[in-house]
């Protein structure tokens, strides 16, 4: 891993991240078996080249793994952790989650999809239930146990909509549409009407391109933040009438690609998937400004896209866009010490 202070620079600017058809996605089967972990051992190190990071620095004493296998072919691009050793991570093939112990980097699915199904961001509440973005139009709600579906809400349209990542902030579980100028709130629990939240404000939707993508709540727990992907902006979003207001970075021109949000107290993680990069900003008290602190890199980032945290690691999971997606594709997830 690679830390590296902020540069008067601008990031450079890639290509914009691809959206993947879930017609396609679907004929991808999903394998069931996990190969083995590759072990932290020995003494954490940084380099300016991105040396691997290696124990000292996570759960377990530095013992637990820092990188993880997923099936061949899994398309992975979610991940949520809770309070227990477990990562969930969804599939753009057929919308199956499985489910990573991170102490021994061994897994298996929890639920094997199905054609036409999708998951895309994934968030886990205290009570068991796992809420996951199906890109389509729908939003569902899994027991992460069984990984029973318990629940399915169609926010919008099938075709002409993108729903990608959800977070968790009072009583709802709200969604990004990549695809419309609209938040969607989910009550969380089994039952009660979804609420659609128009952006407004500051927001301008832009066509044909990726636009609001991750997304977390404040640190007063009053507002949401959203990351528009394409040009690379973050967003101060008003829960009751949707105003938004663009979020003054200092330290940093954009935030392109910006794809998951994770955030720990007044500090918000960026995952900049093609730039493999997390950006790490400090909130000021109303979260109208972030300044670049600093960012992370890591030899094994292979275009990452969302971020969990457990202990003193964020977990990801590598999409690699830039790759074949084919059902014989390698995807693994990544730990990285924060």
């Amino acid at each position: 891993m690679t830390r590296s202070h902020p540069h008067p620079h601008s990031l450079p600017h890639p290509s914009r991240r691809a959206l993947l058809g879930g017609a396609a996605l679907t004929a991808f089967a999903v394998a069931t078996g996990a190969g083995t972990a590759n072990a932290a051992t020995g003494t954490k190190t940084a380099t300016s080249t991105g040396g691997t990071t290696a124990g000292g620095d996570g759960a377990g004493g530095g013992t637990w793994p820092t990188e993880f296998p997923l099936p061949n072919g899994f398309l992975p691009e979610g991940i949520a952790i809770g309070r227990k050793p477990y990562a969930y991570m969804g599939s753009r093939a057929n919308g199956a989650i499985y489910r990573t112990d991170l102490r021994t980097g061994e897994g298996g699915i929890l639920f094997a999809g199905g054609t036409g199904l999708i998951a895309v961001g994934l968030k886990l509440d205290h009570d068991g239930l796992l809420y996951v973005a199906g890109n389509t139009g729908v939003a569902r709600t899994h027991d992460s146990r069984t990984g029973e579906v318990v629940a399915t809400h169609q926010l919008t349209e099938p075709t002409g909509h993108f729903i990608n990542d959800v977070t968790l902030l009072g009583d709802r579980a709200w969604f990004t549409d990549s695809r419309a100028a609209a938040l969607y709130g989910v009550p969380r629990g089994r039952t009660g009407t979804v609420k659609t939240l128009p952006l407004t404000g500051d927001w301008v939707q832009l066509p044909d391109v990726n636009n609001a993508n991750g997304i977390v709540g404040t640190p007063d727990g009053r507002a949401l933040i959203v990351v528009k992907s394409t040009p690379g902006e973050l967003y101060n979003v008003n829960l009751k009438t949707g105003h938004a207001t663009k979020i003054t970075l200092i330290g940093a021109t954009n935030v392109v690609n910006g794809d998951g949000l994770y955030r720990i107290g007044g500090t918000l993680y960026v995952v900049q998937n093609r730039l493999n990069l997390i950006s790490v900003f400090h909130l000021n008290s109303k979260a109208t400004t972030a300044t670049l602190t600093g960012t992370i890199t890591n030899p094994n980032f292979d275009v990452p896209t969302t971020a969990a945290r457990f202990a003193n690691r964020l977990y990801l999971v590598n999409a690699r866009f830039t790759s074949p997606q084919t059902p014989e594709t390698t995807f693994t997830g990544v730990a990285v010490p924060i």
